[in-house]
């Protein structure tokens, strides 16, 4: 028998009467709860005062979720200190980049730095580990809490003078890394080096970048000082850490999936429908890249956080349209995610996230949001054997966060939204029908035929070889401005952009030019003139052929999009930004697919050894009729929602389905 998909959310039960803790386990076995994450944010109650520790009110959550049948995700509460840790270790709160010490008022008031907050946190690990570490009801330990604190403090100075040593190993390659002699920056001794803190004018982007690179692995480090106590305590149980996600986050999650046993995504898209649902796609295929794309065995992925009824799009909290609980949950599930989770399981009365969405909201289990939520746990009981299938992706794209951190330097002809450029590239392939592999350059790139290079800055030997390799062993591969310009190190390749790919494209950049916002420049795709934005280049051609040449302006007749024949595949160079539709059709005539299509459904193939899921989603208004043959299923096929057989099947508007069946002979 399958185990069971992972249902459920944060649970808080110290914000509510003990009655109301006997409804919740009731009310959580109705909807068909499996997983309750418990103790993120308990550290005061669980340590009052320092080395004093009161389990009893743990105790008895742990042990009615477990007469429930309910497993424990048990967090150690190390993201949010209690008020007595920063009057004790006032040297332990963040410090920020102007210089100012943070106080105690929120959540994640700590340096990560410091040595009182490291101890303090294992202390706590190891408390958790001794008393719980063979408790029935645990799951799995959930360390911290959406890492990405920063501190600019004169603990992190030193900690970053540590791993710059270990990076660079002396001055000189430091020097040479940094390129400190523009604007007379050399340094001659380790301790003239600090924290990027607030300056007069542009700082010097390596610097920056190194920065976030040490915060990334301080921060890492703190995890596997908790991870490794609670592994020593009972090694089967998976530890894990969730993932926020946003350009204020400085981790890398590539490093930090190979520490994982399970990889935990937090998910909040800022759009609904259809724009709601390509965010959602995209989220649920970097975390199963994150997870399978590591050096060794996979790893296995859970969705652990999304709002159950709204979508905080920023300015306002919209309530989500009826099923769109299940469509998001269901995408993440399609994708490999071996559950759905939320953030949180009952909205909170009071507190500075009173407004944020539960499973049971303030309006109480007598409303629409929870009777989805039951229903939802209804459909992932009857799905639960596609749970470690195989996703079948047939497209890859490239992602790199330290090229996100290097792209948001002041120092770059202009500011590039490098979220926004992959994310374009995945919605149009989205959009195509395809399923996305995303990918780090600097590893063993997938067997797929397309690899998408976005926006990819930064860019190391190794890298370009991989990509070359790729190319010359039949794939065809798509490039985007601003690719290959610098090193690892920011340094700029000299000779003509895109640097370490002019070669392998076939072309030389000699000049930027960059659109004013409100500007826009044409070029020539054949039969239609495609309007582009933001960015545009002067290139030269050396060796590849022009697809498309600029129209009017100063680049009129100048190649846009260039094609170069590489060994026994092709490598395509796009030197401005297109629309979708410009960048969908151009994308689909290099793969050979035909024109770019804009489909409803969403499908994703998965394949087993109890034979294959097809996870298909309509985004569309009205219904659409299922063709088990056109998805490579046989004619046996049924659908594990309803329990009717595939062949005819009406999948309802804003519906789903998860055919099981086998491949069709061919």
């Amino acid at each position: 028998m399958s185990a069971p998909l992972w249902f459920g959310g944060d649970y808080n039960p110290e914000q509510w009467p003990e009655a109301v803790q006997v409804e919740d386990v009731e009310l959580m076995r109705a909807a068909g709860v499996t997983l309750a994450t418990v103790g993120v944010f308990s550290w005061a109650l669980l340590e009052p005062a320092e080395g004093e520790y009161r389990f009893a009110w743990l105790d008895r959550v742990l042990d009615r979720l477990h007469g429930a049948g309910i497993g424990v995700a048990l967090a150690t509460p190390t993201a949010s200190p209690p008020p007595w840790f920063g009057l004790a270790h006032p040297d332990a709160m963040p410090v920020t980049a102007d210089g100012t010490r943070l106080t105690h008022g929120s959540r994640d008031t700590y340096d990560v730095c410091a040595p009182a907050y490291r101890e303090a946190s294992v202390r706590m690990a190891t408390a958790l580990a001794d008393r719980y570490a063979h408790h029935p009801a645990l799951a799995m330990w959930h360390v911290h809490n959406e890492y990405g604190s920063w501190t600019h403090s004169e603990h992190a100075a030193r900690a970053f003078r540590d791993w710059l040593r270990r990076r660079h190993d002396d001055l000189d390659t430091l020097n040479r890394a940094w390129t400190t002699s523009f604007w007379s920056q050399t340094y001659t001794d380790w301790e003239q080096v600090q924290p990027p803190r607030a300056t007069q004018y542009r700082p010097n982007p390596a610097h920056v970048l190194d920065f976030r690179r040490f915060l990334s692995d301080e921060m890492l480090d703190h995890f596997l000082d908790q991870a490794d106590v609670l592994r020593r305590a009972r090694p089967e149980v998976p530890v894990t850490t969730n993932f926020a996600f946003g350009d204020w986050v400085p981790v890398d999650p590539w490093r930090w999936a190979e520490h994982l046993d399970l990889i935990a995504v937090d998910d909040y898209p800022d759009r609904m429908g259809t724009e709601g649902a390509e965010q959602t796609a995209f989220a649920g295929d970097l975390a199963r890249s994150f997870a399978t794309r590591v050096p060794g065995p996979g790893r296995p992925w859970l969705l652990m956080e999304q709002a159950a009824g709204v979508a905080y799009t920023g300015e306002i909290t919209r309530p989500k349209p009826p099923g769109e609980i299940a469509r998001h949950s269901m995408t993440h599930v399609a994708r490999g995610s071996q559950g759905a989770m939320f953030f949180q399981w009952r909205a909170s009365r009071g507190g500075a996230e009173q407004w944020h969405s539960g499973m049971v909201p303030h309006a109480g289990p007598d409303s629409r949001i929870f009777r989805e939520v039951c229903d939802l746990g209804g459909v992932l009981g009857r799905i639960a054997e596609a749970r470690d299938a195989d996703v079948v992706a047939d497209a890859a794209v490239t992602w790199d966060p330290e090229c996100w951190w290097a792209l948001g330097s002041p120092s770059l002809p202009a500011r590039t939204d490098y979220l926004e450029a992959v994310r374009q590239v995945h919605r149009v392939l989205w959009r195509s029908g395809r399923t996305v592999d995303f990918v780090r350059p600097d590893r063993p790139l997938p067997p797929v035929p397309l690899l998408v290079v976005p926006a990819l800055y930064l860019l190391s030997d190794e890298a370009a070889r991989r990509l070359a390799d790729f190319t010359a062993g039949g794939g065809t591969l798509v490039v985007t401005y601003l690719s290959g310009v610098a090193d690892p190190d920011s340094t700029v390749r000299v000779g003509g952009y895109p640097g370490a790919l002019r070669d392998l494209l076939g072309v030389r950049v000699e000049e930027f030019h960059p659109l004013f916002p409100g500007e826009t420049a044409a070029l020539d795709l054949g039969s239609v003139r495609e309007e582009v934005t933001q960015w545009s280049e002067h290139v030269h051609l050396e060796g590849a052929d022009a697809v498309a040449r600029y129209a009017g302006g100063r680049l009129d007749g100048e190649p846009a999009v260039t094609r170069h024949r590489y060994g026994a595949g092709e490598a395509w160079y796009v030197s401005a930004r297109l629309t979708d539709r410009g960048l969908g059709s151009l994308i689909a005539e290099a793969a050979g697919t035909g024109p770019f299509p804009e489909p409803e459904l969403d499908v994703v193939r998965r394949v087993g050894d109890g034979g294959v899921w097809v996870f298909v989603t309509n985004h569309g208004a009205g219904p659409r009729r299922i063709d088990p043959v056109r998805l490579g299923l046989d004619s046996d096929a049924h659908d594990l929602v309803t329990g009717r057989a595939a062949d005819g099947l009406v999948v309802p508007g804003g519906g789903f389905a998860v055919l099981r069946g086998h491949a069709a002979a061919n």
